[in-house]
């Protein structure tokens, strides 16, 4: 259940900063400081709550959530007036901050769950507009940079379904989706080399075309930047990692290039990935200390809806943990609020104003 799980990450983060003691009585009785989620979606919280089944999803979001209201760099310790969900909408216009919540209409915060996808882009956006133009040129970016391949490849296909047109850009969705249940099962064995060619190109040219645009020291900077989605005002994420649990404050460019600067940058396909896959690693120098630390990630390059299924897209991973990449801040407690440890157990204590326990005490 992806979706229960967003919602139970993203709304019980938020309704943690808020100083209650009591979840289940939230979610039984929400507090109007806490925005945009309908009644249906309190409803499906709570019975989720009640199964049992997501215990660790709820622990950790509302554990996060307590940590911010405590963080010297976080709301330390003072209770906020309203908490906004994004919720399941697109963010409208482009916005390098993946926020999920809106806190006091200032404090932006993205919560992020054991995922390492910095973007899900077009190949376009990603290799040509270096992700800083929406609007230029699109399509099969397959078709664009392995055309003899990707033809050799649906030729092959072609042999085993009669009555598909003769080249692969005239295929029309029932086409597409006849080719993926052909494929259901895997590549036939004729088709398997002929897709590893195609991989082989489309990372080499990808690769080929991204470093083009990468000449520059100031573009390449501002690549990283973009990649690492440093934007223009700070903000959080919480959530959780394989390490255990992730607090980050995410810096801006400028405050970037006061503590780090770039030593290198560079990409190359990965011809033995098994598909189309670019490979891209950052070196940055610490100003303090003139050490330098590799930040990695690759790029998956696939069909958006399954083989032969919609056009390619380019998903962007992050493979150096968070924790240890320049720009991303761990969260520090602030030593004079001091947060009790409340258990989703206890009752509420009636307070007239805040209708919940208030766990945050200034010192």
């Amino acid at each position: 259940m992806p979706h229960a799980k967003t919602e139970i990450t993203e709304i019980v983060t938020g309704l943690a900063t808020l100083g209650f003691g009591d979840l289940r009585g939230c979610l039984l009785d929400p507090p109007p400081a806490v925005r945009n989620v309908d009644d249906a979606t309190w409803m499906s919280l709570l019975d989720a709550f009640d199964s049992g089944m997501h215990m660790t999803e709820f622990s950790r979001a509302w554990l996060n959530g307590r940590a911010f209201l405590a963080a010297a760099d976080g709301l330390r310790g003072r209770v906020p007036l309203t908490v906004e969900w994004k919720g399941p909408h697109r963010q409208p216009g482009y916005d390098l901050v993946p926020a999920d919540l809106r806190i006091d209409h200032v404090y932006l915060v993205s919560c992020k769950y054991l995922s390492k996808i910095l973007f899900n882009a077009s190949p376009w956006f990603l290799f040509v507009r270096l992700l800083a133009d929406r609007k230029g040129a699109g399509g099969d970016w397959y078709l664009e940079v392995a055309p003899k391949e990707y033809q050799a490849l649906y030729a092959s296909l072609r042999r085993m379904m009669p009555g598909l047109p003769p080249h692969v850009e005239d295929l029309d969705t029932a086409e597409r989706a006849a080719i993926r249940r052909l494929l259901q099962e895997g590549w036939p064995e004729a088709a398997s080399d002929l897709y590893l060619q195609m991989c082989r190109e489309v990372a080499y040219e990808s690769a080929r075309r991204w470093s083009e645009r990468l000449k520059e020291t100031a573009r390449r900077e501002e690549m990283l930047w973009r990649l690492l989605r440093l934007a223009p005002a700070p903000y959080f994420v919480l959530g959780a990692s394989p390490a255990g649990s992730l607090r980050l404050r995410i810096l801006t460019p400028w405050d970037w290039r006061q503590e780090f600067s770039l030593a290198g940058f560079e990409v190359w396909p990965d011809a033995g990935a098994g598909q189309p896959v670019v490979r891209w690693r950052a070196l940055v120098a610490r100003r303090q200390h003139g050490d330098e630390v590799a930040v990695d990630g690759h790029v998956e390059i696939r069909w958006s809806h399954g083989r032969f299924g919609g056009h390619p897209e380019a998903k962007v991973y992050l493979d150096t943990p968070h924790e240890q990449v320049p720009g991303y801040a761990p969260l520090t407690p602030d030593h004079s609020v001091a947060v009790r440890q409340l258990g989703f157990a206890l009752e509420r204590d009636g307070h007239p104003d805040r209708k919940g326990a208030t766990i945050v005490r200034v010192d």
